[in-house]
């Protein structure tokens, strides 16, 4: 997976190449340095190769197709480190604090160029095949871009509703998880019925997945990479946070910027506990979890992938493989 992107990336670059662009997207990529885990995990191309091999086809023929995805992903990132002004990213200079903001904008748009010419050159898959996977990374990034708006603009609203929170993850996380899920089976030649189900259990996938990032930004113990209750202290708004402060006014106040008048950290936590908070967002993700478990079952994955798929499963979801 990883020479498929360097490929594609131009990684190496050779001596007295004009592509000026290249060292930007290659230190996003974590290609130019030596901390662990620089390179990120990967897991979204991982799913599209595993459903691709649980689904009957080679692994090996949906590699554009993976790369394709994580390439739309790390464009997102991109472009989300300039938004959110974040200066690190696994423990690195993003690239608009090195590059500057413009610089950053214009790598994220090259990523997100590669990540779609990618499927379009990919060779080896029936030219119709292709045509479809370009169809569901572009609505998967369509419904990204709005889950990042919707998220933006929530910054600024006093009160959100679970349920608008909720649509906010499904474009900003669980599209191109759904996207993936159904890509891999796709290139795998799955049928368009089982082709449905990946879908599914990407797209619940992804709201699990999410709901336990958001439970880790409060109540992680640090082994996670999460610091505990970051998520308080930067007065994100993640769902027990959404949730506390719908059905708790005293929360509700408390949740200020601490230069408005806000509380602390711990008491947001004890009143986050007496509204009910943790026990609604554990409800919450156990619920997708399940909807991905049934989703994937009903998807029937087959041999080593299928069994793979399993595992990665457990591992997103936090359980036992």
């Amino acid at each position: 997976m990883e020479q498929e992107l360097q490929r594609l990336l131009n990684f190496p670059v050779a001596p007295g190449s004009a592509d000026c662009v290249a060292p930007m997207l290659h230190h996003h990529m974590g290609w130019d340095a030596h901390a662990p885990l620089a390179a990120g995990k990967r897991t979204r191309a991982l799913l599209v190769l595993l459903c691709a091999g649980a689904s009957g086809g080679r692994w090996q023929r949906a590699l554009p197709v993976a790369a394709a995805v994580e390439l739309a992903h790390n464009f997102s990132l991109v472009h989300d480190d300039i938004q959110d002004g974040s200066t690190l990213r696994r423990g690195r200079p993003t690239v608009w604090s090195v590059w500057g903001r413009a610089q950053g904008i214009n790598a994220g748009d090259a990523l997100f160029a590669h990540a779609h010419l990618a499927l379009a050159r990919a060779a080896q898959l029936p030219p119709a095949m292709r045509v479809r996977a370009l169809e569901l990374l572009g609505a998967a990034c369509v419904e990204l871009t709005a889950g990042q708006q919707l998220d933006l603009a929530f910054e600024s609203e006093a009160l959100v509703q679970p349920e608008q929170y909720l649509r906010m993850a499904h474009g900003k996380t669980a599209a191109l998880l759904a996207a993936a899920a159904e890509m891999g089976a796709l290139a795998g030649g799955a049928t368009a019925r089982v082709r449905t189900h990946y879908r599914s259990f990407g797209a619940q996938l992804g709201i699990a997945f999410q709901i336990r990032d958001d439970l880790l930004g409060i109540w992680g113990t640090g082994a996670s990479g999460k610091s505990v209750a970051s998520d308080i202290e930067s007065r994100k708004k993640t769902l027990p946070l959404v949730y506390g402060c719908s059905v708790s006014p005293a929360l509700a106040a408390a949740y200020r910027p601490l230069a408005q008048g806000g509380a602390g950290t711990a008491e947001i936590i004890a009143l986050l506990e007496q509204a009910g908070a943790r026990a609604y967002t554990e409800a919450r993700e156990q619920a997708a979890a399940r909807a991905a478990e049934a989703q994937l079952l009903l998807a029937s994955p087959r041999g080593v992938a299928g069994r793979a798929l399993r595992v990665l499963t457990a591992q997103l979801l936090g359980r036992a493989a």
